[in-house]
C-alpha cells in the first residue's frame, strides 16, 4: 500500500487548505454528455465554513463528491481541473491513498443515511471501523468513543444503540449516526450534504453548534451544502451560490445577505419567508434548471432571468469580480455592483 504523501501539520498551512481549479465532472453517457460541474474554482481556507446553494440538480453534491473520489463510475468522471488539499493533488493519488485519506482528514455527511450505512453491520462495529482503521486503537476503546459520540449527538440509549442495525432506526437516528461517525476522527476538512435535513428543530440546532465547535476547537473547516438559507446565515463565513454546473455567486455571507447582485441569488432571497412582509403568495423563480445534458449557449440562467439582456441568450458569460471579493457571473453587474 502506497502512503499518502505527507501533509502538512494542521494549523501549520500557509494557503488555503482545499484549492479547487477549472473543475470539469461529466457524465458520459450513450446518449449524452451530462455536464454536472463545469469549469468551476473556490477554496476553503483552514477553519473556515463555506456554504454551496443551489437548486437541486446545480451541481453541489458532485462537487463534493468530486473532492471525496467518489464520483460514480465508470460513467461519471472528472474530466479537468485539479483538486489539492493541504498542498496535496487528490486527482493524483490512488485509490488506497484516497482510502487513507477519507474519513480520517476528510469526512462526508451523506445526504441519504440509509443508502450509506451498511444494513448487515450494526451500527456499533460500523462506527467502531472508522477509529480502528484510521487511529489505531483497542475495540473496547472505540466502542467507548462511538458511544460518547451518539451522547454527545443527543442519541438516545446510546450504549444499547450500538447493537442494532440502520433497519431498526428512524431516519432522524440514522442520520445523526452518519454525523458522528464523519465527526468521530476530528478530520481537518468536513463535508455536510443536507446533513440536517431529517432532523427536528432542535436537534439541527445540536448539530450545528457540534460543527461550530469543531471549527473552533479542532480548526476543522466545513463545506456546507444546503438550500436552506436560513442554516446558510446561521453557519457559512463565505457562500457559494451554484447554478446548472456553475459557480454564479461568490462572496462572504454578511454581504451576500445585505447585497446579493446576480439575479439568481436574489431570487432565492426573495422566497424566503418573512413575517415583516404581508404575502400570501411566497415568490417563486420562473421555469426550471436546464438539463444539464442539454445547456443552452450563452447565460445558462437567461431563460428564467427577469433581467436578461439580448446578449445573455448568446455570450459566455465569466465569472468576475464586481466588488473586493465578490465574484458575480451576470452581465447587467457592472464592476462597481450596480446592476
Amino acid at each position: 500500500m502506497n502512503p499518502i504523501p505527507k501533509l502538512p501539520a494542521p494549523g501549520s498551512e500557509t494557503g488555503p487548505l482545499l484549492e479547487v481549479t477549472d473543475l470539469k465532472t461529466y457524465f458520459l453517457t450513450k446518449r449524452a454528455v451530462v455536464r454536472a460541474v463545469d469549469d468551476i474554482s473556490f477554496t476553503v481556507a483552514p477553519g473556515q465554513i463555506v456554504s454551496l446553494v443551489g437548486e437541486s440538480g446545480c451541481g453541489k453534491s458532485i462537487t463534493a463528491l468530486s473532492v471525496m473520489g467518489l464520483v460514480p463510475k465508470p460513467a461519471g468522471k472528472v474530466v479537468a481541473g485539479t483538486i489539492r488539499f493541504a498542498g496535496t493533488d487528490l486527482l493524483g493519488l490512488t485509490p488506497e491513498q484516497m482510502t487513507d485519506l477519507r474519513g480520517n482528514q476528510i469526512s462526508m455527511i451523506f445526504q441519504e443515511p440509509m443508502t450509506c450505512l451498511n444494513p448487515v453491520l450494526t451500527i456499533g462495529k460500523q462506527l467502531t471501523e472508522v477509529l480502528r482503521r484510521h487511529r489505531r486503537i483497542s475495540r473496547a476503546a472505540a466502542l467507548k468513543k462511538a458511544i460518547g459520540m451518539l451522547e454527545v449527538m443527543g442519541v438516545p440509549r446510546a450504549g444499547e444503540l450500538v447493537h442494532d442495525y440502520p433497519h431498526q432506526l428512524s431516519g432522524g437516528l440514522r442520520q445523526r449516526v452518519m454525523i458522528a461517525m464523519a465527526m468521530l476522527c476530528q478530520p481537518r476538512l468536513l463535508i455536510a450534504d443536507e446533513p440536517t435535513t431529517a432532523l427536528d428543530v432542535t436537534i439541527q440546532a445540536q448539530v450545528l453548534m457540534l460543527m461550530k465547535q469543531m471549527r473552533g476547537e479542532f480548526g476543522t473547516a466545513v463545506i456546507f451544502i444546503t438550500h436552506d438559507l436560513g442554516v446558510v446565515a446561521e453557519m457559512a463565513d463565505h457562500v457559494i451560490v451554484m447554478y446548472a454546473g456553475q459557480i454564479v455567486e461568490s462572496v462572504d455571507a454578511d454581504t451576500l445577505f445585505i447585497r446579493a447582485l446576480h439575479p439568481y441569488t436574489a431570487g432565492l432571497m426573495a422566497s424566503i419567508p418573512s413575517l415583516d412582509l404581508d404575502k400570501e403568495t411566497l415568490y417563486s423563480i420562473p421555469g426550471t434548471v436546464p438539463n444539464a445534458a442539454e445547456f443552452p449557449p450563452g447565460g445558462r440562467f437567461a431563460a428564467r432571468c427577469e433581467r436578461v439582456c439580448k446578449d445573455c441568450p448568446e455570450t459566455d458569460i465569466p465569472l468576475e469580480e464586481k466588488a473586493p471579493g465578490h465574484l458575480v457571473r451576470c452581465i447587467r453587474v457592472s464592476a462597481a455592483g450596480a446592476t
